[in-house]
């Protein structure tokens, strides 16, 4: 499997999953863009990995480094644009788009404010929505097939109690995936899911550090494990190749099992 001469822009890969799957397709070969909001620091971290990596670049337009950097908050609107259009300035393209970044906020649904509810769904559906157009444009003006994969989440199918707007984020991303397919599977563009459980990364810190809570789950998946951001990257690159091309409309769960298994305590 190569993506040698693709370019890929992973949303939010300034760590956890998202650098997890930069760095894997900089292995397979891939240019890419690593987008942070606040993170500069873990941007440049995965930055320095990719360029550790080593190759070349195999884009005429493309400078020395595999790699670019760009700030942007997937919940504005003009920096989204702004994302999709500087990125093919840098790389003189775009082959791939993972949409990676969210986020989510823990409330009883009877105090969710308007103000938490705008920000869950602004990042992980509208900026999803207005990324994947972007991309598509620039796909159709340059008469190119090319990848989309989200990273969605077991939760687009599997309640989880006081994060109601994070679940209808990835339900409605889970519909986005499946109506593109049908939309775009005529310009040769696939789109795609992944809906990774229960993963070991940085935002899980607090979870990792309290035993109960991490047995209690860990007791909910059949693997007896937590997934690691590779579980999930590896995957990413698979649907980014061309052994991919006949996959479109899909979602594929990365969760040990746990879909299938679990139990509210």
């Amino acid at each position: 499997m190569t993506l040698e001469g693709k370019v890929a822009l992973v949303t939010g890969s300034s760590q956890g999953i998202g650098q997890g799957i930069v760095l894997k397709l900089a292995q397979a070969g891939a240019d890419v863009v690593i987008n942070y909001r606040s993170h500069p620091e873990g941007a440049e971290e995965t930055l320095e990995k990719v360029q550790a990596i080593g190759g070349k670049c195999y884009l005429a337009e493309c400078p020395h480094s595999r790699g670019r950097t760009i700030q942007a908050d997937l919940g504005n609107l003009e920096m989204v644009r702004e994302l999709i259009s500087e990125s093919i300035a840098h790389f003189g393209k775009l082959d791939i788009l993972v949409n990676n970044a969210g986020i989510e906020k823990h409330a009883p649904f009877w105090e969710v404010t308007e103000a938490d509810y705008d920000t869950v769904l602004n990042v992980n559906l509208k900026g999803v929505f207005f990324a994947t157009q972007a991309f598509v444009q620039h796909l159709v003006a340059t008469q190119r097939p090319g990848k989309i994969i989200n990273i969605s989440s077991v939760h687009e199918d599997l309640p989880f109690p006081n994060f109601a707007a994070y679940c209808v984020s990835k339900g409605g991303m889970k519909m986005l995936t499946r109506n593109l397919a049908v939309e775009l599977g005529p310009l040769g563009i696939t789109i795609n899911n992944v809906a990774p459980g229960a993963i070991e990364t940085p935002i899980n810190t607090k979870l990792l550090n309290d035993p109960d809570k991490l047995n209690a789950l860990l007791n909910n998946i059949p693997l007896a494990r937590l997934g690691q951001p590779q579980d999930v990257a590896s995957l990413v690159a698979f649907l980014a190749s061309s052994e991919a091309d006949y996959i479109t409309g899909s979602t594929f769960v990365v969760d040990g099992g746990l879909l299938w298994n679990y139990q509210e305590q």
